[in-house]
């Protein structure tokens, strides 16, 4: 595999062992560069709603997770910025869905200095879309963890 930032060899592309919502979901990515990023998720009984289909969480939170990749990835890789923060996230429910492989593409409509905002369509195994989303994200200049530790006090309090 092709790693799309360096166009050397890479290994198959995992989300980091930090994202436990990703791994919660049992989301596997597939594809991750700065244009494009696609997982697959395997649905099943934990991903239903009483009903006994797919949760919209689920839909908005492969929605989420997959443009969050996405954008993350595209700003960091210009070297301008030092990562995004989601904004506003619409998802749209379109069939149910209740077992099997769900595919999920996600691709920048707008990449901008200050914004990015991302579509992510889902998928099933016979190339029905069941859910398609968009996800605005305001690109950080300094994420909150590294603002948080340049304010820290030596109380451990945080300044305002």
């Amino acid at each position: 595999m092709t790693d799309p930032i360096s166009g050397g060899s890479s290994p198959p592309p995992q989300f980091p062992s930090t994202d436990a919502w990703a791994q919660a979901l049992g989301l596997e990515i597939l594809e991750w560069g700065e244009n494009r990023v696609r997982a697959r998720l395997i649905a099943g009984p934990q991903h239903h709603q009483p009903m006994g289909v797919l949760h919209g969480g689920v839909y908005a939170s492969i929605v989420e997770t997959v443009a969050s990749y996405g954008a993350g990835r595209s700003v960091m890789s210009k070297g301008q910025a030092a990562g995004v923060l989601g904004v506003s996230n619409s998802t749209d429910f379109l069939r149910s869905h209740s077992h099997g492989e769900l595919i999920a593409e996600g691709v920048p409509l707008h990449q901008g200095r200050s914004a990015e905002i991302w579509e992510v369509r889902i998928t099933r195994d016979d190339g029905k879309l069941v859910s398609r989303g968009q996800v605005r994200f305001h690109v950080l200049q300094q994420t909150p963890a590294s603002r948080n530790a340049e304010t820290q006090t030596g109380t451990g309090e945080v300044s305002r």
